[in-house]
């Protein structure tokens, strides 16, 4: 027995159980609770529009029964390209009523990075903005060179579900009805009613599937199963003890695990209303706060930076947020306190990855997150019920309260793992826990801190960037000899990409065309902020690149 075994962070539950019994099966079991409890209740808000939950279980059977009728079976895959617009939601119970796994592929992805995501998650249908469908999809399914085949393309209209129309979010979105594709706004409205035959779920069964990012640098597929998800749900709800009905705001992508679990299936546990502003602009944001208070976030900290620095809301009409997380990025104190002057209100960390279904650690509402006196980092939270968090050296042995190694995880949460994909399954996953390659430690009151990371993984806002993807970006450039890209300090995202190039012979390009190079080839949060042209990259003398020279300077 060690330290971890005993579970010291019992001391902080106030109540909460240390065993949580969880009360539905699946995720399509909460959903469907919903509809039956509260079938008039508002579901989702849009803008100035409200779409109950009886409409919203009547959209989905529309979607469902055009997919089954299409061919779509059990296991089979519905892949989401879209942003935060109710679409998300819809697909994600049509897929989930055809006994089928949602595929969540980032509306920020570029041709390449999309068509790597079909590729490897073979979907049957599609679901995607009419916009990102004429400007990405369409060409990637066209492209005979890349082979590439979904048998059912519905496209969705940012602009459907509301009549607002807000030109700071909107200013140039026009509706699109691309013939070659099965509109959902009309497969909706003539949708004559009736029930699907549904295929069964069960808990074990993949609910869906996110990318995150593996220590080769492509993005892996994690299996999310249905009891992840109704355990991490309700894990949400029983820690921040929010009350049923309260509204919460996606103030996190749906198509992350963040804004997934901690919006969407918590809004349909909680038969909450779902505030949903399809792209997280602060001023817009700011708005849908005053307009449906909200009582419940989590997001990034940038997103809460957005609305101290970027919006004019005051701390009185912040008030209703009573609830504010921040997950994925780590917060610095200072940022911290300068949050709670501007908008009133502590902003409570959560800790998780992917791979657990985002949180395995929490800071209870009633509590404030210590700081450790002697690195200055502000303590992620505690394990979450069920949930056994150990610090390990590199053998994998446990050590003591205080000392920093690898964060390892265990619980219900955990994913079992990654879509065919067995050896980064074995490697991540080994006996069913989780090695987050996170660097932290435990303090003698259970406490966790996370002070590095064990990869070059680079975390801005949130999301992940790995070097390797943006080397061979850059590396695909004609006149690129070498490159090596490592994260500096941000102070709006945390962090950011900085490439380190090496020229060919002769090369005249600057270094502002390489970040342009890049941008037009990568999502928006990837791309280098900084290109530096250097005559060699740091080596040890077998030849191994010396990132952390680079990142030192």
């Amino acid at each position: 027995m060690t330290t971890y075994d005993d579970r010291p962070w019992l001391a902080h539950y106030d109540g909460r159980p240390a065993h949580q019994r969880v009360e539905y099966g699946t995720a399509l079991d909460i959903f469907d609770a919903a509809v039956a409890g509260a079938p008039d209740g508002p579901a989702i808000h849009y803008f100035d529009a409200t779409m109950t939950w009886a409409e919203l279980d009547a959209a989905s059977d529309a979607l469902a029964a055009l997919l089954a009728a299409r061919g779509f079976r059990s296991g089979h895959r519905l892949a989401l390209f879209v942003q935060n617009n109710p679409a998300f939601v819809i697909g994600l119970v049509a897929a989930w009523k055809c006994g089928g796994i949602a595929t969540a592929i980032t509306p920020m992805s570029k041709s390449d990075e999309f068509a790597y995501f079909l590729r490897r998650y073979r979907p049957t249908g599609l679901l995607a903005l009419d916009d990102l469908y004429l400007e990405i999809a369409r060409d990637v399914l066209s492209d005979t060179e890349r082979d590439i085949t979904v048998p059912i393309v519905v496209t969705v209209s940012a602009l459907d579900g509301q009549s607002r129309d807000d030109p700071r979010i909107f200013d140039g979105v026009r509706r699109h009805r691309p013939a070659d594709t099965i509109d959902l706004a009309s497969l909706i409205a003539d949708h004559p009613g009736g029930r699907p035959i549904r295929r069964p779920v069960g808990p074990g069964d993949v609910a869906v599937l996110l990318g995150t990012s593996g220590t080769t640098g492509f993005p892996k597929g994690a299996q999310i199963s249905h009891a992840n998800l109704t355990f991490n749900t309700q894990t949400y709800r029983d820690w921040t003890r929010l009350r049923a009905g309260e509204p919460i705001l996606a103030l996190a992508p749906v198509f992350h695990v963040t804004g997934l679990v901690g919006a969407v299936t918590l809004a349909m546990l909680m038969r909450s209303p779902l505030v949903l502003t399809h792209r997280i602009a602060p001023a817009v944001i700011a708005d849908a706060i005053r307009e449906w208070q909200p009582a419940f976030a989590v997001a990034a900290i940038t997103a809460y930076l957005g609305l101290a620095d970027e919006s004019d809301i005051t701390r009185d009409e912040m008030s209703s947020l009573r609830l504010r997380y921040s997950g994925g990025a780590p917060i610095d104190p200072v940022v911290e306190q300068r949050l709670e002057d501007a908008l009133g209100g502590y902003v409570h960390n959560i800790y998780g990855q992917t791979e657990t279904t985002s949180p395995s650690h929490i800071v209870p509402p009633e509590l404030r997150a210590p700081v450790d006196k002697e690195t200055g980092v502000l303590s992620v939270g505690i394990p979450v019920s069920d949930t056994v968090v150990r610090v390990v050296d590199d053998e994998g042995r446990d050590l003591p309260v205080g000392e920093i190694g690898e964060l390892i995880t265990t619980g219900p949460q955990v994913i079992p793992g990654y879509w065919e994909d067995p050896e980064a399954t074995a490697t991540a996953l080994s006996g069913g826990e989780l090695h987050t390659g996170d660097i932290g430690f435990m303090d003698d009151d259970g406490w966790f801190y996370v002070v590095d990371r064990s990869k070059d993984v680079i975390n801005a806002s949130g999301y992940k960037i790995w070097p390797h993807e943006v080397e061979l970006v850059l590396g695909r450039h004609p006149d690129v000899e070498e490159v090596a890209v490592v994260g500096i300090p941000d102070d709006y995202r945390g962090e950011s990409a900085k490439a380190f190039v090496v020229l060919r012979p002769g090369s005249l390009v600057s270094e502002a065309d390489l970040v342009e190079y890049c941008r037009a080839r990568m999502a928006a949060y990837k791309y280098p902020r900084e290109v530096e042209l250097v005559g060699a990259l740091p080596r040890s003398a077998t030849g191994k690149l010396l990132r952390r020279r680079l990142r030192d300077g």
